[in-house]
Formats: structure tokens, C-alpha cells, sequence
């Protein structure tokens, strides 16, 4: 008797850990009744209003992701570099921040079905690059281009413009401010964020080069191993893509100024 125990004992611990080992952070969300979702303010992704306020394209999806849960939306602002760790650390559930799929970031976090097509694109301060026709005519040692410090666009820039100049800063304001204030020839960033740039400097930038230096897809991403958490936001996206309110949303967002009085409110 006493030589089977410890057998016995040791199938009880096995059968025990695979129900602890298991646990998903699903079931922690749906049980504390709030979901911690990261952005990064990117515009239109997540922009403060005067009052402080966040709106923009990742809120509203935040917003409705929540309600889909029957749960409360947390969420929280961090600077670029610090988002993904962020995840990794358990400070938040779920990152929503306009967050390009790539390889590299795919072996640190899960991504979903991408919720979004986009693209890297290029907006110029006019008066130094009048007579750029080209992409080739911006990688030389004498341009400066600014991007935002580890995101998919300074990688995309590094490989479009080895010659270059390449400047990064922590955030967006920053990166634009130097072609604004003609410190820096262009800033390479996704095709939206580039577009609403150069609507609202319309007389200092432009794009020089209308074709996209490189496609690519945005995803919400959770923590490596919380498969249950994915599923849902895998059937979310599929749900939101079918329905449209994906479209419609990422339309009022990145197609209208519709909603720029807000950002005074």
C-alpha cells in the first residue's frame, strides 16, 4: 500500500496541473468584468481630445470588442516601444493599435485575422522635395527621413533608404514636426496616418510618390498562449467584417474629417 501511494498521489498532481496550465486569460476578462486593451496615439488610431478624451478607429473597435464581451473597457495609453512588452508583462489583455502582422512580431505576440489592409507610404515637406519624382531620389545620404522609433515603418524605411539619412523619434508629433519645420525632407509611415498628415499641412507636405512603398495588414494581438482569447477575437473580426461595422467604422476614421470637431471638444 505504502509503494502504490506516491503512484497515486503523483497521478492526482498530473491530472490536477493540465487544468491549471490550461487556465486562459479569456476567463480572467469575462470574471473581472473588464478588458485591458493597449493603444498608442497614432492618428486616427487613438487621438486625445482637448477635454482628454480618446477617440479614433482603435477606440471604437475597443469599445465594441467589450460590449461583444458584455464586459468594461480598460484602456490604456502607452508610447510605441513599450506596447508589446507591455502585453507580455500581463498589464493589458489585448493590443489595438494599428499594429502591422509581420514575422518578427509574430514570435512575440498572437496575432488575429488582420481587421485592416494597409500599406507604408511617404508624405514630403514640399519645398525641399519639389522636384522629387522618385522613391530612388530620397535615398541619399543628404535626405533626412523621420519615423517613428520601432515601428514597421522605420524597418520599411531602413530597407527602401539605406543611403539616407534615417531619424527616429518616440512618437509621431515629433517625427512630423521635423518635416514641418524642415529639419527633415519626408516621414515614412502607414498610408493613412501619411494621408491625414498631408490633409491637415496641405500647404507645407504632400506625398511626392503616389504608390505605397509596401503593403501590409493590421491585427489586434494577445499574449503568446492564450489561444481562447484569440478564437474570440478571431470570430469578432469575421463577425465585424461580415456585418460591415468594420468597413463602415475604418471608413469614417481614415476616409472623412468628419470627426476632427471632436478633437476640440
Amino acid at each position: 500500500m505504502r509503494l502504490k501511494l506516491p503512484g497515486l498521489a503523483l497521478t492526482y498532481l498530473v491530472l490536477l496541473i493540465p487544468s491549471f496550465v490550461s487556465a486562459d486569460v479569456l476567463e480572467e476578462i469575462l470574471e473581472r468584468g473588464t478588458i485591458r486593451i493597449g493603444v498608442t496615439e497614432f492618428i486616427p488610431w487613438a487621438i486625445s481630445t482637448k477635454s482628454g478624451e480618446l477617440v479614433g478607429f482603435e477606440i471604437e473597435v475597443a469599445n465594441k470588442i467589450a460590449s461583444d464581451m458584455n464586459v468594461k473597457p480598460e484602456i490604456r495609453v502607452y508610447e510605441w516601444e513599450r506596447i508589446i512588452p507591455a502585453l507580455q508583462e500581463g498589464e493589458i489583455d489585448v493590443i489595438a493599435s494599428g499594429l502591422n502582422i509581420t514575422p518578427a512580431r509574430a514570435l512575440q505576440v498572437n496575432f488575429s485575422q488582420p481587421i485592416a489592409a494597409s500599406g507604408i507610404s511617404i508624405a514630403a515637406n514640399k519645398e525641399k522635395t519639389k522636384n522629387v519624382t522618385s522613391f530612388d531620389e530620397l535615398n541619399d545620404k543628404r535626405v533626412v527621413i523621420t519615423v517613428v522609433e520601432d515601428s514597421f515603418a522605420q524597418s520599411v524605411a531602413q530597407t527602401f533608404f539605406d543611403q539616407a539619412n534615417i531619424r527616429a523619434h518616440p512618437n509621431s508629433e515629433l517625427a512630423q514636426n521635423d518635416v514641418l519645420e524642415t529639419r527633415a525632407h519626408a516621414y515614412v509611415a502607414t498610408v493613412p496616418e501619411v494621408n491625414f498628415f498631408v490633409l491637415m499641412n496641405s500647404r507645407k507636405v504632400d506625398v511626392p510618390v503616389r504608390e505605397t512603398l509596401m503593403a501590409s495588414s493590421e491585427g489586434l494581438a494577445v499574449k503568446k498562449g492564450e489561444q481562447e482569447l484569440l478564437n474570440f477575437l478571431n470570430s469578432w473580426v469575421v463577425a465585424r467584417q461580415t456585418d460591415k461595422w468594420l468597413s463602415a467604422t475604418r471608413e469614417y476614421w481614415f476616409n472623412t474629417v468628419e470627426w476632427v470637431p471632436q478633437l476640440s471638444e
